[in-house]
């Protein structure tokens, strides 16, 4: 039976990034059109790992146009959803789901599942830093902790008799995986363990009932994970992987955006600096962004003000400089990190506990305490809860790391799915101002309002998100050598100029959202 916790469920950036991503120093200031002439200045006087290269021979950045759909097609997912399941009918029509790495291996993450034992679809985007290992440790395990707060008290009944008697555990989720998605099988025993632990608190509860509300269970299944994975990096377990597989899930962590799907509406819970956008068609026919999630950076003043009420005034200035949490990290809210939550004792008895047995540089491990670090905790992975009732012009959600929030505006991104789902590529009426334009001005106006009806190459609106984010030229249009030259990018230079890159795609049924006539 534990052998199905995978399966409790049925059958250039224009501009150089950090290579540490999220974690240290800040990105530069080239532009896209000086990549290419950079990369030839730096790769072929040889500056690369101490090997001297030949942009010609070593870096071709002239990709045909097949090489480089191979590329942008390669993690690309489509699935379309029963309209009826036997329980009523689907808020989800279908979605479309892609990923582009820049680290290698990609820290980001996505999951899928239909809850079986409830009503409804839940959707998450998961951005790693420090490692990919915190980002897979929440997407094969949180969706399961909400499915399982969820659940009437008389189902959670059922799922402990089931492992108490040793009989097959009814699903809890429907997952739709890609044929390229990793599990941590080592750990799935321990995994099943403590959602196990979960379920039996739950049924201890007086007050579950016909379980948790939405908000609650999105809430407590972020909470209770997060604490989960904590208090995993600090127990005795039972072989060596297993206690490094949990001690780098801790030490290295993932922002996440979980978006619960219903027939009534929308909820989303969101920590981090991923985010979710609702695209809404207004009655003219045109596009507009509901954004369903508030990024946890140092761009939200509510959010930097919260961090800093949680210190002594004496830690004003240090608890975020360089935009950054204690001048480190660049999300303000996140999964694992317990470099900025534990004591600095904690750390270092974990560490040497460990050391002993495990290389910690073989885990990417290394002994450093981030700097003025007086009153930790510093993050915490409390989500904030949104819910959207649903509408009948709420077409979709985009659910996006930041990778792509980097590359488009959340406008921007509503307005090229809109587009890319009706074929209707609207147009604002010249303005009198523009009429005043000289004729090289009004040239250039007319090439950007051709470049906006060009047809989209890509079936799948996620691949077309990121081939826009990567690909558009000077004036809105789809720039092949700008595209190939940032797909080109070896693996030791491509997080420098971009970042991962994960877009789901929910087309929403809006006839479930319009008045019902006798």
């Amino acid at each position: 039976m534990f052998v199905q916790y995978t399966h409790l469920e049925a059958s250039p950036s224009s501009q150089p990034r950090s290579t540490h991503n999220r974690y240290f120093s800040s990105r530069g200031a080239f532009r896209a059109d000086q990549l290419g002439s950079r990369l030839e200045d730096s790769l072929g006087n040889g500056s690369l790992s101490g090997r001297r290269l030949s942009t010609r021979q070593d870096l071709d950045f002239h990709l045909n146009q097949v090489q480089i759909n191979s590329i942008l097609r390669l993690n690309e997912q489509a699935v379309s959803v029963p309209e009826f399941d036997g329980r009523g009918l689907s808020t989800v029509r279908k979605f479309e789901s892609n990923q582009l790495a820049a680290n290698t291996p990609n820290e980001d993450r996505r999951s899928a599942a239909t809850c079986l034992q409830s009503k409804g679809m839940l959707f998450g985007v998961f951005d790693g830093h420090g490692g990919w290992a915190c980002a897979q440790a929440v997407s094969e395990r949180l969706l399961y902790y909400a499915a399982v707060a969820m659940m009437p008290k008389q189902s959670l009944e059922e799922l402990e008799r089931c492992v108490e008697h040793g009989r097959p555990v009814p699903p809890i989720l429907q997952w739709y995986k890609h044929h390229s998605d990793f599990n941590y099988r080592e750990s799935a025993s321990l995994y099943i363990d403590h959602l196990r632990v979960f379920w039996q608190e739950l049924l201890d509860s007086e007050d579950h009932g016909e379980g948790m509300s939405l908000p609650d269970a999105l809430d407590h299944a972020f909470k209770r994970l997060d604490g989960d994975i904590s208090l995993e990096a600090q127990v005795p377990l039972s072989n060596d992987l297993m206690k490094s597989t949990a001690i780098q899930v801790a030490f290295a962590g993932c922002t996440a955006s979980v978006a619960h799907i219903g027939t009534e509406g929308i909820h989303v819970a969101n920590t981090g600096d991923c985010r979710v956008v609702l695209g809404v068609q207004e009655e003219d026919g045109s596009w507009s962004a509901l954004p369903l999630s508030q990024d946890h950076n140092s761009q939200n003043k509510a959010e930097v003000d919260r961090i800093k009420a949680l210190h002594p005034s004496s830690e004003k200035d240090t608890v975020i400089t360089d935009d950054r949490l204690l001048g480190v990290l660049m999300p303000l809210r996140a999964f694992g990190d317990v470099r900025f939550k534990w004591s600095h004792e904690l750390q270092q008895s974990v560490l040497a506990g460990l050391e002993s047995r495990v290389d910690l540089d073989s885990l990417n491990l290394y002994q450093y305490t981030p700097p003025n670090y007086l009153t930790p905790p510093y993050l915490d992975v409390a989500p904030d809860i949104t819910y959207h009732k649903l509408r009948p012009k709420d077409r979709f959600l985009i659910l996006g790391t930041d990778g792509l929030w980097d590359e488009l505006s959340s406008e921007e991104a509503v307005r090229l799915v809109g587009e890319h789902l009706s074929g209707i590529h609207l147009q604002a009426p010249v303005s009198p101002s523009e009429r005043q334009l000289k004729l090289g001005q009004m040239h250039e106006l007319l090439l950007k309002r051709r470049a906006r009806a060009s047809p989209a190459p890509d079936t799948n609106a996620a691949t077309h998100l990121i081939r826009r984010a990567l690909g558009t030229g000077e004036y809105g249009e789809l720039c092949h050598e700008r595209l190939a030259s940032m797909l080109a990018l070896p693996e030791d230079l491509a997080r420098m100029y971009r970042d991962d890159i994960t877009a789901t795609v929910v087309y929403l049924n809006s006839n479930l959202a319009r008045p019902q006539h006798d």
